[in-house]
Order: structure tokens, then sequence, then C-alpha cells
């Protein structure tokens, strides 16, 4: 695998990374019609324990058998497939080697009271048991139990790096002093990614921020400092800005489902901020195949610049 000059230098970012996590990294990078040029779009299919199987797969039953997730993230020519242990399992010996995938070691379900937490469902050496070039890991900063999080994330990531594993982290703010709305505010979702880089995240996922500045003691910092935010673009480049001067890779979700020329042109205008991709998991998978691959070409040809 020759690797390209930009694949190259998004690695020299890492200064802290052994080579393990560094071909990793390298792996998915390279992989897809994307490879070699630092964009990234990976399909992750987690929503089974978020959502429940029918809410995740009834629009589209094909997608109840994990053989179909692995074909569509292939076909697509995608950059990576992420997804809970047993779905990875369930296609781990058939597709091996086909496509990048990324753990997620931890999950919600809709059936618990309360939120705000997740449970470690999985562990690093199941990573590593199935090929894995990482593991995924949500954080929700501002939650009552984000401190446990953080350092649930600090051992699963020290574990997965000292073996060679990427750490991606799915960085969610929610409760505390974060209202509903702020969730996807422009400083809040600045701060996650800030956080998560922190943290050791080699990829980060957060969210598309909207021009709103929900932390008080935060306006009057970003009204003095005149932070550009009126435009989709300018609010994604802060949030690279915040990515330690966009030397972390930055992924940004697709969100709730939505028209496919909404959900395109917002990808567009991710690219246009600088972003290095997107993470797109319901808007795909709960279409029929013909629909989702035709969807997932329009977004690869967005970062390659060709539409």
């Amino acid at each position: 695998m020759q690797l390209t000059a930009k694949v190259k230098e998004i690695l020299s970012w890492y200064e802290g990374e052994n080579p393990g996590v560094k071909g990793n990294l390298a792996r998915l990078l390279m992989n897809g019609r994307l490879a070699g040029t630092g964009k990234l779009v990976i399909l992750p299919v987690d929503q089974g324990y978020e959502h429940g199987p029918a809410r995740s797969f009834a629009p589209n039953p094909a997608a109840y058998d994990p053989h179909y997730l692995y074909q569509l993230a292939m076909e697509a020519g995608l950059s990576g497939y992420a997804a809970p242990l047993g779905l990875l399992e369930q296609g781990a010996d058939t597709f091996a080697g086909q496509v990048p995938t990324i753990l997620k070691m931890n999950s919600a379900n809709s059936l618990a009271a309360g939120g705000g937490d997740q449970a470690v469902t999985a562990s690093v050496d199941d990573a590593l048991r199935l090929g894995c070039v990482g593991i995924g890991f949500t954080m929700y900063p501002g939650a009552d139990a984000c401190y446990g999080m953080q350092e649930e994330l600090r051992e699963l990531s020290r574990e997965a790096k000292s073996k060679g594993l990427a750490t991606v982290v799915w960085s969610y703010p929610r409760g505390g002093k974060v209202s509903k709305d702020g969730e996807t505010a422009l400083d809040i979702v600045a701060y996650a990614a800030h956080m998560a880089a922190l943290m050791g995240a080699n990829i980060i996922k957060v969210k598309p921020p909207k021009a709103l500045i929900d932390l008080d003691a935060a306006k009057a910092t970003y009204e003095k400092a005149q932070v550009p935010m009126g435009t989709l673009p300018e609010r994604i480049a802060h949030v690279m800005q915040a990515a330690f001067a966009g030397k972390r890779i930055v992924v940004f979700s697709g969100g709730e489902a939505k028209g496919t020329e909404g959900l395109i042109e917002e990808i567009r205008q991710i690219r246009d901020g600088g972003g290095n991709g997107s993470i797109i998991g319901r808007n795909s998978f709960q279409r029929p195949k013909a629909e989702a691959l035709d969807l997932l070409d329009k977004v690869v040809k967005v970062y390659l610049g060709q539409a």
C-alpha cells in the first residue's frame, strides 16, 4: 500500500502514536473510493441498541441481516464500517480483510430509565480478534455520568493504542449546563470536539453545529473574538480549529433521516468548511439498497469534488 502525500501528512499529526495505530489509520484512509484523499465516509450501525430493531431496520428489512450491512459498505466503496460486537461477529469471517471495521465499545438502550450513560459491551481483545482497525466509544460531555465515561475511555483507549488500535470518539454533549437546543450549538460542538482531542481521540465524531452559542460564559468571548458563524462552512471551520487547528480527523454525523438533497447540501458545506468526512447510518441503511447506493455515491462524489 503506497501512501499518498495527504495521508502521510495526516499521520504526521499523530506524533505520540505507535506504528500499529498509524498503520491502522492508514488502512482506513487508504480504503474505498476516497482512498488517499484524507477524507472518510464511514457506515455506522449501532442504532439497534439505541432505538431497537424495528425502529432501526423495519424501513428496510434487508438490513436486519448483518451481512447486508457489510455488503452495503463494500459496494458503496466506503472507508469503513463501525458496529457493536454482535454485528461485526456475524460477518467477520465472510468479509475478513475486505473493509476496515471499528468495534463500537459502548451503547445505551431505549428500555432503560433516564439516560446520559452507556454500558461497555465489548473488549479491546474482541477488536483484535475481529481484525478491526480501531475501537469506537461514545462520551456525553455534560451528563451526570460524564466523568465516569471519560475514565472508561481513558482506560480503553490506553489499552487499544498499546495494542496498535486507533480510537474513534463519538462526542455528544448533553445534560448539565447544556440546553436541549444547545446540544448542537457551535460553542458546545466545538467544545465536544476539543474534549475528544484532549482525551487522545484519533478520529472524532460530532454533529454539524448550528448558529447558536449556548453557554452564557462563552457568549462574550465569541462576540469579542468575532468568531464567524453565519454559515455552516464557517461553523465547521471553527470546529476543525478546536480539534487542534485541524490536526485531528473530524467526521460529522448524518443525523436523523432526511431527504437526499438536504443531506447532500449539508455535506457540501461540511466539505467546504474543511471537515474530514461523514459518518452516515440511518440515512443510508434505512433506504432500499439501490437508493442507499445512489445516496452514498453522491456523498462520495461531494468529497471527491465531483458534485
